[in-house]
């Protein structure tokens, strides 16, 4: 009884409705909720307060944004329903107005990501290595991969192409994808040098890939997830596009306090908990297999493998 109180306390206000409602499209820094709702910071802290305090919502500090997600499901669905069928009854105008806000929201994150890749494309691998020794990286994502052959591999925000440089040639099929054509055009270039004939590039987005479900044996999303507005949304995609039994490989940071990486980098989020990532693996429907950490640098670097439920059945050749 104590537990619905609180939660129905917490729903008594329009804001916090409202809050909920753009919770369920994506995680939000707090000045972003303020913004979309028309309302101070101040204000918006003490409706998410409230919110979390009822389980309805969590946050997390990161640098100096606080950001906030629906909180755990066994809470939060049960209400989520609840709305849905009562706005059946009746239309929501400021549903409306406050999904048009989000979209320019998403817009201005979008912008400020794709107009820092086009200004520093030719420059990307040599700002990868001022975070971490990417020869470590690169040999920790080789050993956890193994030497077996891969199969279909899907390079996620393949940017110069490194991954395909690597990986590649053990595969039958390799596909890195990009939002950015700059990047790609410099990735083309890189791989006809190579003469990986089993490379292809394509321009997509890492929220919609261009594979079918069960397509892929591994993908990799190689320090791409820190720029993404959605982490959780781009890992149930990668995991779409697995086969049974098929990999994804994270490569990103652990959390870090160096703000000036989301204002003069782009990036999104600051780094990555083991905790966060097994959340959306599991929502993904992932099992962790391996999680690594590397440390050196001004940042440490972790490496997280899953695998998607079920068995890949093997290719019989005929002898």
């Amino acid at each position: 009884m104590t537990i619905a109180l609180d939660i129905f306390r917490a729903l008594a206000d329009a804001t916090r409705l409202r809050i909920l409602a753009l919770l369920r499209s994506m995680e939000l820094s707090v000045g972003e909720l303020a913004q979309v709702l028309g309302q101070s910071q101040p204000r918006v802290s003490r409706h998410v307060k409230i919110l979390c305090d009822a389980g309805l919502a969590e946050r997390r500090k990161e640098g100096s944004w606080v950001f906030v997600a629906l909180g755990k499901p066994a809470k939060v669905e049960p209400v989520l329903a609840s709305l849905d069928s009562w706005g059946k009854l009746e239309s929501d105008h400021w549903a409306v107005a406050d999904a048009a806000r989000l979209a320019a929201v998403r817009a201005d994150r979008a912008a400020s990501a794709a107009g820092w890749f086009e200004a520093n494309a030719g420059q990307w691998d040599a700002i990868r290595s001022l975070h971490i020794a990417e020869s470590e990286v690169e040999a920790a994502i080789a050993q956890i991969l193994g030497e077996a052959p891969i199969g279909q591999l899907i390079d996620i925000g393949t940017g110069t192409g490194r991954m395909l440089e690597l990986f590649a040639a053990r595969t039958e099929h390799a596909l890195g994808i990009d939002r950015s054509s700059e990047m790609l055009r410099l990735a083309r270039a890189k791989l006809s040098e190579r003469g990986l004939a089993n490379a292809e590039l394509r321009q997509a987005d890492l929220y919609a890939l261009p594979l079918g479900d069960g397509a892929a044996d591994v993908a990799i999303l190689h320090h791409v997830l820190h720029f993404a507005q959605q982490p959780g949304a781009a890992i149930a995609e990668a995991a779409r596009v697995l086969s049974p039994g098929g990999r994804l490989l994270i490569a990103d940071f652990a959390p870090h306090d160096r703000e000036e990486l989301r204002t003069r980098d782009a990036h999104t989020r600051l780094g990555f908990s083991d905790e966060q990532i097994a959340a959306w693996f599991d929502a993904a429907g992932l099992m962790p297999a391996r999680t690594e950490t590397l440390k050196g640098g001004e940042l440490t670097v972790k490496l997280w493998l899953a695998r998607k439920a079920g068995e890949k059945l093997q290719k019989v050749k005929a002898a």
